[in-house]
């Protein structure tokens, strides 16, 4: 099982950034992918999951309105749309499943 992550992103504020994980060596829609962010000091913070069967989605409230989840069943693809950038969107965004297999991480950094 594998996620591999797209690359490290610079945006300046008020832009938008998508970042995918593409999924390997599972059946894709068989679980659900979780999405987390680490910003520079702060704890993980889960930003919400999405499953890829049914494109159903969950997100933490702190993130609703400005997050989107999407999945491509045909390229095993999920995707995170955060719009809005700010400063503090800056972090290292990973997409996990099943808890225990983690995308290599991507890094967002936002800065005029």
């Amino acid at each position: 099982v594998q996620l591999v992550q797209s690359g490290d992103e610079l945006k300046s504020p008020g832009t938008t950034v998508k970042v995918s994980c593409k999924a390997s060596g599972y059946t894709f829609t068989s679980a659900y992918i979780n999405w987390v962010r680490l910003a520079p000091g702060q704890g993980l913070e889960w930003m919400g999951r999405i499953d890829p069967e049914d494109g159903g989605t969950d997100y933490a409230p702190k993130f609703q309105g400005r997050v989107t989840f999407t999945a491509d069943t045909s390229t095993n693809t999920t995707y995170v749309d955060i719009i809005g950038l700010r400063p503090d969107d800056t972090a290292d965004y990973y997409c996990a499943v099943a808890a225990s297999v983690w995308g290599q991480g991507t890094r967002v950094t936002v800065s005029s």
